[in-house]
């Protein structure tokens, strides 16, 4: 049997940061997804503040011949780990120094060197949570009078998709709200009164669309005949659909063998809306 296989190679890696850390974890579990017959033990510090506390974790990396990955925004912590890593030969990488200081060079501007100023709470991100937090409290038309607060309306019959991308676009930090299209139900007359420029509506392909209805039958444990998931059924209601979708103008996208996240793209860029991640 083969030797590295019984007795796979430690290797010790310490994350310093005065912050979470969570930049250099997500770069060293890259790293080693490389070497999986590796056994890679992991010794996290965080929000180190204090150049007594990061003396004794360096000495700890010492004896352990550990590598050591540092995301210290401090320039007296970072130096002292330097200092330390120089003297005694510890290989050591730091992930924020070297760059941040070549934006300064290259701006003259100095860094803040505030600790994980990458997850600061700004306005952006509440906005993103609130956005969230509507399009879960109004998905699937649960309340018609948020239509005038919704950034984005997504029109659709059943298993368009609709619920997942405004989920996504929520994510994104817009008010997303989806409305289900049964020609059986009265539409909310809001519908034609706000704004149609941020409406959307939905299509999908009758053979996609009857697949992922007799899906959803099982999983329900309901009979695959029923109405609902029948070609016939089907039909109607896309045409019902696209009537619908020109009395409005509103544009409308073919969501057959597109991911959500195209989708949402193609949204964004019809109705004019940048595309961010906050």
């Amino acid at each position: 049997m083969n030797n590295q296989t019984e007795n796979p190679p430690v290797l010790h890696y310490f994350i310093l940061s005065d912050s979470i850390g969570e930049t250099a974890v997500k770069l060293v579990k890259s790293i080693l997804a490389q070497f999986p017959t590796i056994d890679a033990k992991m010794h996290r510090y965080t929000f180190i503040s204090e150049p007594a506390h990061l003396k004794r974790i360096l000495e700890k990396a010492n004896r352990l011949d550990a590598l050591v990955y540092m995301t210290i925004a401090d320039n007296e912590l970072a130096n002292l780990a330097e200092k330390y890593c120089v003297q005694t030969g510890l290989i050591c990488y730091n992930l924020i120094q070297p760059y941040a200081l070549e934006v300064a060079r290259r701006t003259g501007v100095r860094p803040s060197e505030v600790s994980g100023a990458q997850h600061e709470l700004d306005d952006q991100y509440f906005n993103r949570v609130k956005a969230m937090e509507f399009t879960v409290s109004y998905d699937d038309g649960k309340n018609p009078n948020a239509l005038e607060e919704a950034d984005i309306v997504i029109l659709g019959v059943s298993r368009t998709g609709k619920t997942p991308l405004c989920m996504y676009l929520a994510v994104m930090g817009y008010k997303a709200m989806n409305l289900p299209l049964i020609p059986e139900n009265d539409l909310p007359p809001l519908l034609f009164e706000i704004d149609p420029g941020k409406i959307i509506g939905l299509t999908n392909d009758p053979t996609i669309l009857n697949k992922h209805r007799l899906s959803r039958m099982r999983e329900y444990g309901m009979s695959q005949t029923s109405r609902y998931s029948s070609k016939e059924r089907i039909a109607e209601e896309l045409e019902y659909a696209d009537k619908l979708y020109k009395e409005l103008g509103c544009p409308v996208i073919d969501v057959a063998d597109r991911s959500i996240e195209e989708s949402a793209s193609i949204i964004l860029d019809i109705l004019n809306l940048p595309i961010t991640w906050h």
